[in-house]
């Protein structure tokens, strides 16, 4: 479609509309210095004059960030507000109708009926798949809207942009791709494709990855001539001053990247972990900051979370989400409440994770089975101060701090009258939360690291901050045991801390002695984290072509 065609589809009364102009909309680009047009109170307070209707250094802050122009913004009062103007301005009331996928957001529905238009849903599929054929089939000549979330809520799945194109190539209305959960997705945001087809409107949100839900600011990204539209239809003064202002001082990218990267990495982590829960029947695979998980019994875990003061959503009334919660991804500790609640964790650990400044963090982790305390300093070099009970894990642990250049302070007592498992495993999980929480946002960091040759043995350690888990292992002992520490439990110990750490981890290690195989991994990693942590004179701050990590 043209953008003539789109504009023809606007409802006629809107299209003849003469927008209502407020007192500074007269005097245009000039600057006076004495407010006596809009009979506003003249004592300054901070709040006693109208906020800027325009918005205009909060759009341009958001299309420098968004890398559009400010013509093809529009904030609004919440996405909600964008989503009722685009009924007002596209659908007449009692005649036209609007399709959207089902189950999806709620407000979709109360946007048409409060605006008198009919509703129209089609199902996705079980998978939550998307059927375009069934969509264009919902469609008449009387339907003006088509919503599509995506990813979408409550199912979390984004939907493939070749399906999103086939519905703006032969659909003859406008498509609203809702994308208000798109900064925790791999897949990049449809927003160019609006150069393409201008009968595409994208919605955004500073609610949720930017975490301004209090302030209820969303955006709708569409042709300049659409927006032109909506912002003609708009309350004058939708955005008040104390909105805009909070927004303007907390759009940090740089805050956003380092919790978006947390939040997903939590999101894998619950993944694995809620597939070990006996009452677990499903988890659908999620590109938001949510999951959707279906339960043998939601209603009874739900009933119980909320007596331990712990909400999540109940979906089981949604049709196609039968027994499913939606539980958003919290911070670590609230996720391992959730988890503890859900008899996931057996233990109920006192862990914390205390800043000591800088890139200097200490770990207090306690459970049924060990007691640890760990504190690393990623720019103190060489100290150490290793005691697990073990005298060889004591050996290797202290590889890491004299051969990586940090500071390392580790005191764990475990069940070791019963074996080593637990204190190995669990120092490894200590080792990999200080590692994640001394990095904080990893602004400058080298991100990668390897390798290392000793005597008989070649070991290379790969490793990646990138926020992603992943831990190849391929390596061979021939003997159960070297020192107290069984060599399967080498495996265990650098698993876990990847794990902890929220990074990529492959070790691979060849020779004929086992105790030097052994200290060669350890040097190795040690090595390649001197590598992975370093402060690097890049001349970007995250290293990432994709901006975030």
């Amino acid at each position: 479609m043209t953008i003539e065609e789109v504009i023809g589809l606007v409802r006629p009364n809107i299209a003849a509309l003469e927008a209502y102009s407020t007192a500074r909309d007269d005097c245009g680009d000039k600057r006076p210095e004495i407010f006596l047009d809009a009979n506003e109170s003249p004592y300054d307070n901070g709040l006693n004059r109208y906020p800027d209707p325009h918005q205009k250094a909060l759009k341009a802050r958001i299309s420098a960030i968004r890398k559009i122009s400010p013509e093809s913004l529009f904030i609004g009062n919440g996405s909600d507000e964008a989503i009722d103007l685009l009924f007002r301005v596209f659908c007449v009331p009692g005649k036209s109708n609007v399709v959207s996928i089902a189950p999806s957001y709620g407000m979709y529905s109360v946007a048409a009926a409060t605006n008198d238009v009919e509703f129209r849903t089609v199902m996705l599929r079980e998978d939550f798949s998307m059927d375009t054929e069934a969509m264009l089939s919902a469609c008449d000549g009387q339907t003006a809207l088509m919503f599509i979330c995506s990813p979408n809520n409550p199912s979390g799945n984004i939907f493939p942009k070749e399906q999103i194109e086939t519905l703006l190539r032969s659909f003859r209305g406008i498509v609203v791709v809702d994308e208000a959960y798109i900064d925790f997705a791999s897949s990049p945001s449809l927003v160019p494709m609006i150069a393409a087809y201008p009968n595409l409107v994208v919605l955004q949100t500073l609610s949720k990855a930017w975490g301004m839900a209090g302030l209820r600011l969303g955006l709708a990204i569409a042709d300049p001539a659409v927006v032109a539209m909506m912002s003609k239809v708009k309350y004058p003064y939708n955005i008040n001053v104390l909105a805009q202002k909070m927004a303007l001082s907390k759009l940090s990218e740089e805050t956003v990247k380092a919790h978006v990267a947390e939040i997903v990495g939590q999101r894998f982590r619950l993944v694995k972990e809620l597939s070990s829960c006996p009452s677990v029947k499903k988890i659908y695979p999620s590109e938001a900051n949510f999951l959707l998980v279906e339960f043998d019994d939601a209603d009874a875990v739900y009933d119980r979370l909320v007596d331990e003061k712990l909400i999540v959503r109940n979906r089981s009334r949604v049709r196609g989400c039968s027994n499913c919660l939606r539980i958003t991804v919290g911070t670590p500790s609230e996720n391992d409440r959730l988890l503890t609640l859900l008899g996931v964790r057996q233990d109920t650990p006192s862990n914390g994770v205390e800043s000591l400044g800088g890139r200097h963090v200490r770990v207090t982790r306690k459970t049924r089975e060990t007691d640890i305390v760990l504190e690393l300093d990623l720019d103190k070099s060489g100290t150490s101060s290793i005691s697990t009970g073990l005298g060889f894990f004591d050996h290797m642990l202290d590889q890491i701090p004299h051969h990586g250049g940090v500071s390392l302070l580790v005191k764990a007592e475990g069940d070791l009258q019963v074996d080593e498992h637990h204190t190995i495993e669990d120092v490894g999980i200590a080792l990999g939360e200080a590692l994640d929480a001394a990095l904080g946002s990893k602004l400058g960091i080298g991100r990668y690291g390897f390798v290392l040759p000793m005597d008989d043995c070649d070991a290379c350690v790969l490793m990646d901050f990138g926020g992603r888990i992943d831990f190849k292992w391929q390596v061979q002992f021939s003997r159960e045991m070297v020192g107290d520490v069984p060599t399967e439990m080498f495996s265990h110990f650098f698993q876990s801390v990847g794990a902890g750490a929220k990074c990529n981890l492959h070790v691979f290690a060849t020779g004929e002695n086992d105790h030097h195989k052994a200290e060669s991994i350890f040097k190795a990693f040690a090595r390649a984290l001197r590598m992975a942590v370093s402060l690097t004179p890049f001349p970007y701050e995250l290293p990432s072509s994709k901006g975030t990590l």
